[in-house]
């Protein structure tokens, strides 16, 4: 037990516990499980495109014949936003509505049907500065498992908000098979995914979840990830450049599947394909090992 922590607690006149007791994701309900789903968390740095990626990547699952299920995990609940056409009530919204009663909704109210049959739902996040991520995730599975959705869904995939690796928005690792972290070949992506590694590594202590590699976005170039990778035992799974398409498909509400063809799409689709069917053959679990800040900084070469 912390000292300094019970010290603190004594001078406040608050009761004395261990570090972590009664924080809301340190524990997962072993109750609460996505069941036989092959269920993917996708993480990385804010603004790579994980949203993107893991709505082209539900759509190239559902091409495959599998039932899908999108979580978005951030509170601009935009993660399925080209899958809907628009931005769809967080599950911490409709809670709101009926003042917190769960039994009081029904499944339409949260899950909407989106693009290729793909199921999306929105946690959203607690309002700013009250609360914790793990909570939302938690309230959303449960809610999930009461409605029977889970037991029909084939794949889960879990689109989290940015680098933050914090007990909260690593909850989705207590449920996830694989977690994929999004990165570009730059430093800043770089230093966001060493960080995400060192969270898989604690969660992989007391859950099933394992790395499943890394997904190279906006990106000409792998030379600075693939040094990275080289060092702490992850392998890249797929490579997008930085199409003039991939961003235009964002602006007109639509996933990659149904822009206007051309050779170029074509390329990328097939590597989403190529992508989705070899997570479902089953991607290798991977023991990756996390470097001190420091180490990042001289193996890219900055002073």
């Amino acid at each position: 037990m912390n000292v300094a922590i019970n010290r603190t607690a004594l001078r406040s006149g608050l009761p004395s516990r261990p570090d972590g007791e009664g924080s809301v994701q340190v524990q997962l309900d072993p109750s609460v499980s996505l069941g036989s789903a092959k269920v993917f968390a996708v993480y990385g740095k804010g603004g790579i495109g994980k949203s993107t990626t893991s709505s082209n990547l539900s759509v190239a699952f559902a091409k495959l014949g599998k039932r899908v299920l999108q979580i978005g995990c951030d509170p601009k609940h935009d993660s399925t936003f080209t899958l809907t056409k628009r931005l769809a009530p967080t599950v911490i919204d409709v809670l709101e509505s009926v003042n917190f009663h769960a039994e009081e909704l029904r499944l339409e109210d949260f899950v909407h049907e989106g693009y290729a049959g793909v199921m999306c739902v929105e946690a959203g996040g607690p309002p700013a500065g009250t609360g914790c991520g793990g909570y939302v995730v938690g309230q959303t599975v449960k809610l999930l498992k009461e409605h029977h959705l889970l037991e029909d869904t084939d794949v889960v995939i879990f689109d989290v908000l940015g680098d933050v690796v914090c007990g909260g928005f690593a909850s989705p690792l207590q449920h996830a098979n694989r977690a994929l972290i999004v990165a570009a070949n730059d430093f800043d992506s770089i230093f966001a995914m060493n960080r995400i590694v060192a969270a898989i590594q604690a969660k992989s202590k007391n859950y099933d979840v394992r790395l499943g590699g890394v997904i190279v976005n906006r990106s000409a170039a792998t030379d600075q990830i693939d040094r990275f990778n080289e060092v702490v035992g992850l392998k890249t799974l797929a490579h997008f450049p930085d199409l003039d398409v991939i961003r235009r498909s964002r602006l007109k509400k639509s996933t990659l599947f149904e822009m206007e063809a051309s050779p170029e799409l074509e390329k990328v689709q097939n590597e989403y394909l190529r992508l989705a069917a070899n997570l479902w053959a089953g991607a290798e679990p991977l023991e990756g090992r996390s470097m001190k800040d420091r180490d990042i900084f001289d193996l890219l070469g900055f002073d």
